[in-house]
């Protein structure tokens, strides 16, 4: 343990960091300007990828990403096996992860502006948007015992399936960060800035495993609202100020007023304040879009989010239970052989 580094300094520059290193996106991105497109095909189309991809452009971002999403796992298991233990300093884990993060960071910088395309040419769009929803909804379910799930009560979620999250969130949430960070170019929009920016964060708080800063409680549920303010940025670039961006933003405040906000330790004063003002807020700006109805919209991300909880719990449910199975058949079978 590197006892001179606390974990909280290492936090505040590593933010820093990444402001910086989405000002150098943007700087390269300028060189990007010439790169032809196919024309728009809608939602469930990726606009920033080559018309013509060849072989080498392709494997110049899986080569890439696998390195670095293995790498990351290894680490992960590293700490998990032979680190253990929390602490408010940082392990050298720590630091080679960073370093591992920064290093390929720098190498999609450079792939960009060789070769272009991300992962986007071959996979769709929605697997990088549900890989991100993926990653909120485990922690919802991580964190169901500390804050509840609905207005500070627990869901009825079996501890076992809570610490299963727990112990191999590292993993789940090290593949959605990666994956998408891989998926797009390093383009220079302002849709891809605060995209980049979001996954340096979460690349960062990754790197921060089994130290006190990767668990604290405001920083972690920064974390969860930076999907509003990137969700809701990003609405408002390609449909504007009249589009659906009020979905996005009322969508994952609903969240933090229903779940997150009960982890804070808030007064009650205070959280009937902010789910008051969520309310006002909501109702008065759909009623300046003569679209009171529209209310109803908001809750469509929240729904979807507490619906993937079950799911994902059921599944986790299920997999243990099916392993518990398979593990004791030997024993059942030993225990009914007859005697000889």
């Amino acid at each position: 343990m590197l006892n001179k580094w606390r974990s909280g300094h290492a936090l505040v520059l590593g933010v820093l960091a990444c402001a910086v290193l989405t000002g150098v996106v943007w700087l390269l991105g300028q060189r990007l300007n010439g790169i032809a497109h196919l024309p728009d095909q809608g939602a469930s189309w990726y606009y920033w990828k080559l018309p013509e991809p060849t072989p080498w452009t392709r494997l110049s971002a899986w080569i890439p990403y696998a390195a670095h999403q293995l790498a990351l796992w290894g680490l992960i298991y590293y700490a998990q096996t032979r680190v253990r233990t929390p602490t408010s300093g940082l392990h050298r884990v720590n630091l080679v992860a960073l370093a591992v993060n920064a290093s390929f960071i720098v190498v999609h910088l450079v792939q960009t502006q060789l070769f272009y395309d991300g992962l986007a040419q071959d996979v769709s769009i929605f697997s990088s948007q549900g890989s991100v929803i993926l990653l909120l909804v485990f922690v919802l379910i991580m964190e169901n015992r500390r804050r509840g799930l609905f207005f500070g009560k627990p869901a009825p979620i079996s501890e076992q399936v809570v610490d299963f999250a727990r112990r191999y969130h590292g993993y789940l949430f090290s593949w959605a960060a990666v994956y998408t960070f891989w998926y797009h170019p390093m383009e220079a929009t302002s849709g891809h800035l605060i995209g980049f920016f979001y996954m340096f964060l979460l690349l960062l708080q990754g790197s921060l495993f089994l130290t006190r800063a990767h668990t604290n409680r405001w920083w972690t549920v920064t974390m969860e609202l930076a999907v509003a303010v990137h969700g809701t940025l990003v609405a408002v670039m390609t449909s504007g100020p009249d589009g659906f961006w009020p979905m996005f933003l009322f969508g994952f405040l609903g969240v933090f007023i229903i779940t997150q906000m009960h982890g804070l330790g808030l007064p009650r004063v205070l959280r009937w304040t902010l789910a008051l003002a969520y309310t006002l807020s909501a109702i008065t700006v759909y009623a300046a879009r003569h679209d009171v109805a529209g209310v109803l919209a908001a809750g469509r991300i929240p729904a979807i989010e507490y619906v993937l909880v079950t799911v994902c719990a059921g599944l986790i449910w299920l997999g243990l239970a099916t392993a518990r199975f398979l593990r004791s058949r030997p024993a059942v079978r030993a225990s009914g052989r007859p005697r000889s």
